[in-house]
C-alpha cells in the first residue's frame, strides 16, 4: 500500500492545510471546497512533486550531492559518491518514496526549512516552493 509522501507539506490554493484521509486502502490528500471535502488520490500529487524535484536536480547532480554530505556532516569522498549514485538512479529511489513515504522526521525537518506544495482544488500542482534551490533560470 502507497503512504502520501508529502503529508502535512501541502497546502491548497488558500493557503489552508490539506489533510489526508484514506478511501478503503487509498490514501487521499483532503481538500476543503467550500465546505465539500475533495479527496484526491495521494499518488496523483506526489508524483507530480517528485517528478518536479527529479527535474529539478537533473544535471546538478554532484553539486547537490556535495551539499548534501555536507548537510549530513558527511563530507569525505565516499559519502559524496553514494548520495551521487542515489541521484543517478532517482528513478528507483523514487518508487521507494512511494511505497513508504517520508519518516515523520524528514517532513518535519522540510517544513521547518519551508518546503511547501500548493495544489488546487482539483490536484493539480501550483508550486512546489523549495527555499534553497538553484531557480531554473540560475546556473
Amino acid at each position: 500500500m502507497n503512504k502520501p509522501v508529502f503529508e502535512g507539506l501541502i497546502v491548497d490554493e488558500f493557503d489552508q492545510p490539506v489533510e489526508v484521509s484514506y478511501v478503503g486502502d487509498e490514501p487521499c490528500y483532503v481538500v476543503n471546497d467550500a465546505g465539500f471535502r475533495r479527496h484526491i488520490p495521494s499518488e496523483t500529487i506526489d508524483r507530480q512533486v517528485l517528478e518536479a524535484m527529479r527535474r529539478s536536480i537533473e544535471g546538478h547532480e554532484d553539486t547537490v550531492a556535495e551539499m548534501a554530505a555536507r548537510q549530513l556532516g558527511q563530507d569525505d569522498i565516499f559519502s559524496k559518491a553514494i548520495i551521487q549514485n542515489q541521484l543517478r538512479n532517482i528513478d528507483q529511489s523514487l518508487a521507494q518514496l512511494m511505497q513508504m513515504g517520508l519518516p515523520e522526521e524528514v517532513r518535519a525537518y522540510l517544513g521547518m526549512m519551508g518546503f511547501r506544495i500548493r495544489i488546487n482544488l482539483h490536484g493539480e500542482v501550483l508550486a512546489v516552493e523549495q527555499p534553497g534551490t538553484i531557480a531554473p533560470d540560475d546556473e
